[in-house]
C-alpha cells in the first residue's frame, strides 16, 4: 500500500537560484501537500554533487538545461515546473514545452523578464506605459542625455528588485547616472538600458493567477512610501488597498491586458503599478509570485499559504477558495542605510514587541558587507504585521523599524605592501 501511495505522488520541479529567499516557503507548502519536490538550482554539476542537489544547472545554458531536466524526467515523471525566482522563467517555459506541461511561451517568458521586449509588446497593444528607449551602453552619455526627456528613469533591461534604477531630472544628473550604470551592467555582462519617463503617481503591486488566461487578482498591495527616487527602494507593502474600488478594478484590467499582450497564460503574476489621475500604468509584470518573504503575510481560506495555493494550481489540484483572509496584513522590506560591514543588530526584540507586529526576521547575515541601491540586491531583513485595519498596520511597521538599529562600520581597504 506504501508503494502504491507513493507512485501516485506528484512530482514538481521547482527551479531557482542559490541566493532565493523563496525555497523553504515552497519546499514547505510541498510537503504540506504530500508533493515531492524536486529542487534545480543554477550550479554547475561538481558543485551540485558536493552540494548533495539532486538537480544542478546551468540556467545560462538553457539548450543544456532542457535536456538535463528531459534525462531526468524519462526516469522521474514531472508533473509540474515552476520558476521560483526571476532567474529560470524562461528555462521552466522551454522545459514545460519539451514535457507537454501547462506552461507560459518561452516569448511571453522573454517579454516578462526583459523589460525592453516587454515595453515594445505592451506600447503595441495598447497597454498604458512610459514611453521608452533603448541605447547601448557604449554610446555617448552626453549626446543621449539630449535626446531624452525629463525627468526620466535609467534601467537594466533585465535586472530586478530595483537594482540599477536611477531617476535623472536633467542631462547632468542622466549622465552621472549613465556612467554609474554602465559599471554596473558591463560588471553582469549587460551591453544595453532602458531609459524611459518617469511616471508620478502612486504605486501598487498585484499580486495574481492565470489560469488559461483568465486573471485572478489574489492580492493588491498598497506601496505608501513615494517612490519618487533618486533611487526606488522598496519599503512597506500592505492590503487590503486603501483605494477606491472603481480604481482597483482599473488595475486589474490593466493587468489582465498586459498579460495577454505578453502571452503570459498560466501561473503566478507579480506586477507593478503606478496609478494617477489618467489611470494605472504598467511599469512590470513578472511570471512568477511575490519575491523576497513578502508572501509569508498572505493566507487563503483555512490556512492556506501562497505557495501551497500556486502548487495546488500547477498540478492542477482542487483549489476551494481563492478569498484571502480578511485581516489587513503587510511587510516592511528593511533598507540597507549605507554600505559597510554589519557587526550588530539591535532592538530586535522591541520591535517584535510592537503590537500587531508578527515578526522581525533579520536576513543579512553579521560581518558581511552590505551593498545599497542602486548596485546592491538585497535587504538587511523583513517585519511582517498584521491587524484589522491597513492603516494600523503599515504604522505599526514603522514602530516597529524605528526600534532598529544596525551597527555598520565602514570596510577599510587592505593596502598591500610592496
Amino acid at each position: 500500500m506504501e508503494i502504491e501511495n507513493e507512485k501516485k505522488r506528484k512530482r514538481v520541479l521547482l527551479l531557482m537560484s542559490p541566493a532565493t529567499y523563496r525555497a523553504g516557503a515552497f519546499l514547505s507548502a510541498a510537503q504540506q501537500l504530500q508533493l515531492e519536490a524536486v529542487v534545480g538550482i543554477d550550479l554547475p554539476e561538481k558543485l551540485a554533487h558536493y552540494w548533495h542537489v539532486p538537480l544542478g544547472l546551468d540556467f545560462a545554458d538553457q539548450d543544456g538545461a532542457v535536456r538535463t531536466i528531459l534525462e531526468y524526467a524519462r526516469e522521474h515523471p514531472i508533473d509540474a515546473i515552476l520558476s521560483v525566482d526571476d532567474s529560470a522563467t524562461e528555462l521552466s517555459s522551454l522545459a514545460a514545452v519539451a514535457l507537454g506541461l501547462p506552461h507560459n511561451s518561452p516569448g511571453a517568458a522573454e517579454a516578462a523578464r526583459d523589460k525592453y521586449v516587454m515595453r515594445s509588446v505592451m506600447s503595441a497593444a495598447g497597454v498604458p506605459c512610459p514611453v521608452f528607449r533603448n541605447f547601448s551602453l557604449h554610446a555617448d552619455p552626453q549626446r543621449v542625455a539630449a535626446q531624452v526627456t525629463y525627468p526620466c528613469v535609467l534601467k537594466p533591461r533585465r535586472l530586478s528588485g530595483s537594482r540599477g534604477v536611477m531617476r535623472a531630472n536633467n542631462p547632468a544628473e542622466f549622465v552621472a547616472n549613465f556612467r554609474r550604470l554602465h559599471r554596473l551592467l558591463l560588471s553582469e555582462g549587460y551591453s544595453e538600458l532602458l531609459v524611459e519617463d518617469f511616471i508620478p503617481g502612486v504605486e501598487v503591486a498585484l499580486e495574481g493567477l492565470l489560469t488559461h488566461g483568465q486573471l485572478r487578482v489574489l492580492a493588491l498591495f498598497d506601496k505608501p512610501d513615494p517612490l519618487d527616487g533618486p533611487f526606488f527602494e522598496e519599503t512597506i507593502y500592505v492590503t487590503p488597498s486603501r483605494l477606491i474600488e472603481s480604481t482597483q478594478q482599473a488595475i486589474a484590467q490593466c493587468v489582465a491586458a498586459a498579460a495577454a499582450s505578453l502571452g503570459l497564460y498560466e501561473g503566478p503574476v507579480h506586477a507593478e503599478l503606478r496609478v494617477n489621475e489618467d489611470g494605472p500604468w504598467m511599469l512590470e509584470i513578472a511570471g512568477r509570485s511575490i519575491g523576497g518573504l513578502c508572501s509569508t503575510i498572505l493566507e487563503f481560506g483555512a490556512g492556506m499559504c501562497l505557495e501551497e495555493l500556486i502548487l495546488r494550481h500547477a498540478v492542477g489540484e482542487q483549489i476551494e477558495t481563492f478569498d484571502r483572509d480578511a485581516h489587513a496584513v503587510g511587510v516592511m522590506m528593511i533598507p540597507i542605510p549605507g554600505a559597510g560591514m554589519l557587526k550588530a543588530v539591535h532592538g530586535i526584540a522591541e520591535a517584535e514587541a510592537v503590537p500587531l507586529v508578527t515578526g522581525v526576521e533579520i536576513t543579512a547575515k553579521l560581518n558581511h558587507s552590505l551593498v545599497p541601491l542602486p548596485e546592491g540586491a538585497s535587504y538587511l531583513g523583513f517585519i511582517f504585521a498584521r491587524g484589522t485595519a491597513p492603516l494600523e498596520v503599515e504604522t505599526a511597521l514603522r514602530k516597529a523599524h524605528a526600534c532598529l538599529h544596525f551597527d555598520i562600520r565602514r570596510e577599510i581597504p587592505v593596502l598591500s605592501m610592496r
